[in-house]
């Protein structure tokens, strides 16, 4: 081995690497929207299933009690639920509690998301409780 001959590590060139780096840009520009859009579905889906377990909960209050619960707080420590569900969109456990058509029935007659046009449009007296 001649004593002039250099031993050369071979690197990435900056181009390279800059043209590494614009591809994962480009497939990040791609896929982060799907992803992101992704959850929010999985956050609707989430309180669309909250809401149901809930109504169900209710039903099944005015089956057993022949009257709607005066509160939701009264669906938890009656055993109906084990807690009120937080609303994932929100990340709050505030519900809107809608009040049933016949008025000679007093108490939570349905729910609705206080973030959503059903919820923000009907009155919000009690909500949450």
């Amino acid at each position: 081995m001649n004593s002039r001959t250099v031993l050369r590590i071979r690197g990435f060139t900056l181009i390279e690497l800059v043209v590494v780096m614009a591809i994962i840009g480009l497939l990040l520009t791609i896929a982060l929207p799907r992803y992101m859009h992704s959850i929010d579905r999985g956050k609707e889906q989430v309180r669309q299933q909250n809401v149901a377990v809930m109504r169900d909960a209710i039903d099944k209050y005015y089956g057993d009690n022949a009257q709607y619960p005066e509160t939701l707080d009264e669906l938890v420590t009656k055993h109906y639920l084990r807690a009120i569900p937080v609303d994932p969109v929100n990340g709050d456990d505030k519900w809107t509690v809608i009040a049933s058509p016949d008025e000679s029935k007093a108490g939570v007659y349905d729910i609705a998301p206080a973030s959503s046009p059903e919820g923000s449009s009907r009155d919000q007296a009690g909500a949450g409780q």
